[in-house]
């Protein structure tokens, strides 16, 4: 009887353990939950010239959610390793400008500090991963210079590149994170549409910075001689149909019909990449802004010291998809730049 008391006790106490170690699993399970709902948002202010303004405490700032302000659960000021992908543009449109595109690559290099990770990526008709995220410069010195263009072989998949880049590579990382693309923002081939661009890059807090590198104007291949007006049809065709005064019709004036398209096509290419350095809180550049070396150091800087502001949302934030987010600092001197909004996670489109 003693026996069977003992034994009946014995599995009471390890049906008693078992349910405590559920339940502090389902606790932490519920921390982690928790966590991963902080809501992270990088905020960079500067001066009225473009500066870097250091020294901001957490009481500065003022951060609301769709109008209602929120409680800063995390603020960081200090200064932190980057992790950094430089995005190249191999496409054929870009052979007048690559060389000029790889020495921008090869210059924001020289920035980055011993801790600092890089990645390079180039994209033409496919997305290509030249090198991983490493610290080794030389690694990825010798990564921009295989970046080239193929031979034959068409198309500009900007929009995957940036896709893959923050969706995969760049999943699950913490801290200071910013792509860098190098291009002229023509985009042909992607499988990824502009607006699931954009759409996917309110869930991230990486920045997006472009740097545009304008091209057309009778540059690349394919300028200069030849092509069908002259080529195999000897400019002329003597034996076809005649139009009063004896002649054929005045000439059409192509060049400025083409230079109204290419400049049509830059406009665009421009509209895009401002829209998606908007949306992540980045910044967008030209290469004709003057020396590209100020404007890498300018962007050098405030990912370095860029404040990061963090928050949990209510409960009631998940009835919508998509929150509108703004941040205001207590000066009246400075800009702010900060994401505009979030997605909830998975949330029903």
């Amino acid at each position: 009887m003693r026996r069977r008391c003992s034994i009946l006790l014995g599995i009471l106490v390890l049906a008693g353990m078992v349910q405590i170690a559920a339940g502090q699993d389902r606790n932490a399970t519920e921390v982690l939950k928790v966590d991963t709902r902080l809501v992270s948002v990088p905020v960079t202010v500067s001066d009225r010239n473009g500066r870097y303004v250091p020294g901001l405490a957490e009481a500065d700032f003022t951060l609301y959610q769709d109008g209602v302000k929120q409680n800063i659960d995390f603020f960081g000021a200090t200064e932190e390793p980057l992790t950094i992908a430089l995005l190249i543009d191999t496409s054929q449109s870009t052979r007048p400008v690559l060389a000029d595109i790889k020495d921008s690559a090869h210059a924001f290099l020289k920035l980055l500090m011993p801790r600092d990770r890089a990645m390079v990526v180039s994209f033409d008709y496919d997305t290509h991963l030249l090198s991983g995220l490493t610290t080794d410069k030389e690694q990825l010195r010798q990564a921009i210079r295989t970046a080239d263009i193929p031979d034959e072989l068409f198309g500009t998949t900007l929009r995957d590149a940036a896709f893959q880049t923050i969706n995969k590579s760049f999943a699950g990382l913490k801290g200071r994170k910013a792509v860098i693309i190098l291009t002229d923002g023509k985009d042909f081939g992607s499988r990824i549409s502009p607006d699931e661009l954009l759409y996917s890059l309110q869930e991230t807090d990486t920045l997006i910075y472009t740097v545009m590198f304008r091209t057309g104007g009778g540059q690349g291949r394919g300028a200069g001689g030849g092509g069908r007006n002259r080529g195999v049809f000897g400019g002329g065709f003597p034996d076809g149909p005649r139009f009063p005064g004896g002649g054929f019709p005045p000439p059409r004036d192509r060049r400025n019909q083409g230079g109204q398209r290419i400049g049509r096509n830059n406009e665009r290419a421009e509209e895009f990449l401002r829209q998606l350095s908007d949306t992540t809180a980045g910044r967008f550049y030209t290469s004709e802004d003057g020396k590209l070396k100020k404007t890498f150091e300018s962007i050098v800087e405030e990912l370095r010291f860029q404040y990061r502001l963090g928050f949990y949302p209510p409960d009631e934030t998940n009835e919508k998809p998509l929150h509108e987010l703004k941040v205001k600092v207590g000066r009246t001197d400075v800009a702010v730049r900060a994401r505009a909004s979030y997605r909830t996670q998975n949330p029903t489109r």
